[in-house]
């Protein structure tokens, strides 16, 4: 049921949410070990990347204490994200900007959830 529901929502995102469907690109510090003599650490960036739709807050939802104004979410399906997003884990996106047309956004995973079947993830995006 899980594979059928993963097609039907990404083919919903090849054509009916196309236009809304934009690229992203999450990062996080993998393994590693510190060395406290030299304030160094051997851990690498691990990036990863995905597509979803972003969408706003609805006014009534930001409650200023778990959703802030400015909070955004983020619907991804699981299997067209290359691993597993994270609270903590930065994303990077690009924002239209009326002004200013395109830029780089970046984001920090607030919270992380998803649907009983695993098809898509649910990302609480707050600006980095």
């Amino acid at each position: 049921m899980r594979d059928e529901m993963q097609a039907i929502f990404g083919e919903l995102f090849d054509t009916i949410f196309n236009e809304s469907v934009t690229v992203f690109s999450g990062q996080y510090m993998g393994p590693g070990t510190w060395d406290p003599i030299t304030e160094t650490t051997t851990a690498q960036p691990v990036i990863y990347s995905g597509r979803g739709v972003f969408h706003e807050y609805d006014e009534d939802r930001i409650d200023g204490l778990n959703i802030l104004v400015g909070d955004i979410l983020l619907i991804a399906l699981v299997n067209e994200v290359e691993d597993l997003p994270k609270v903590g884990h930065e994303l990077s996106t690009v924002d239209v900007v009326p002004i200013l047309g395109e830029v780089l956004a970046g984001y920090r995973i607030v919270t992380v959830g998803g649907d009983p079947a695993g098809v898509h993830h649910e990302l609480q995006l707050r600006k980095a």
